[in-house]
């Protein structure tokens, strides 16, 4: 457990780690410790926000880091995914073509330009985000974003058989795994409603619709899930949730 606690982080972050030994048994349990990696992420974002509320620091000042904090702890491996798979179905080419984009290292011209859409989106939204209420609940995000994304990799089809993502899947001991996730996700959505529930149930329903949509794309159009289209799905849910919950917020604002 512990060994495969330290793998999740040396695979999914840049957290420094103790080196261990690259075999199966190391990885059982990786994807079940993987929404750990999100409660950092929504820790130091809660964090964050008190200390700009502390010390009176402007919203895009707030925004602008609370963007760069998930990049610094992961490095960017999820919005490469991100990036990989939307060179992909840019291509508008069969399948076997997409899942080569895919592997390919170097990035295109679509990519740039949704991910620098992305970012600007996010950074917006982030402006938004102004008590410790609402900020709890972006940050319960992180952890059932990757809760989720494990549940994918576990539970969907695999469209190849070889990868990143096999290296973890094979070896897991799925049951074990799958019921980790669970009770990671169970216990973030509890937080998120009880911080705000009208912001909670709206994130929710977002993250169900983002994981649906993420199933059909992943089966229709590359005949499975990879470790792009499970960092490609991550990206998805979490600016979902936070869109739900900036929009429910001034909503709700607007008619009381």
């Amino acid at each position: 457990m512990l060994k495969s606690l330290v793998s999740a982080f040396l695979m999914y972050s840049r957290i420094p780690m103790p080196q261990v030994e690259w075999k199966e048994e190391n990885r059982r349990y990786t994807l079940g410790w993987f929404p750990l990696i999100g409660a950092v992420i929504g820790g130091l974002l809660l964090l964050w926000r008190l200390f700009c509320t502390r010390f009176g620091c402007g919203q895009m000042l707030f925004a602008a880091v609370a963007v760069l904090l998930p990049v610094l702890i992961t490095g960017g491996i999820h919005l490469d995914g991100f990036c990989d798979v939307t060179d992909a179905r840019a291509s508008c080419a069969d399948r076997e073509t997409r899942i080569k984009i895919m592997s390919d290292p170097h990035i295109g011209s679509f990519a740039v330009i949704r991910v620098c859409l992305y970012l600007i989106l996010q950074t917006a939204l982030f402006t938004q985000i102004s008590d410790l209420r609402s900020s709890i609940v972006i940050a319960c995000g992180y952890v059932f974003s990757r809760s989720c994304s494990a549940l994918s990799a576990i539970t969907f089809r695999c469209a190849k058989k070889t990868g990143a993502l096999q290296d973890f899947v094979k070896p897991s001991h799925r049951s074990v795994t799958l019921v980790m996730d669970g009770i990671f996700a169970a216990f973030a959505l509890s937080v998120m409603l009880m911080a705000n529930r009208i912001q909670g149930c709206a994130a929710f329903g977002c993250a169900l619709l983002s994981f649906l949509y993420y199933r059909h794309i992943a089966y229709k159009e590359f005949g499975g899930t990879t470790g792009d289209l499970c960092g490609w799905f991550l990206q998805l849910c979490e600016i979902a949730m936070l869109a739900a919950a900036v929009l429910t917020g001034i909503i709700t604002e607007g008619l009381t």
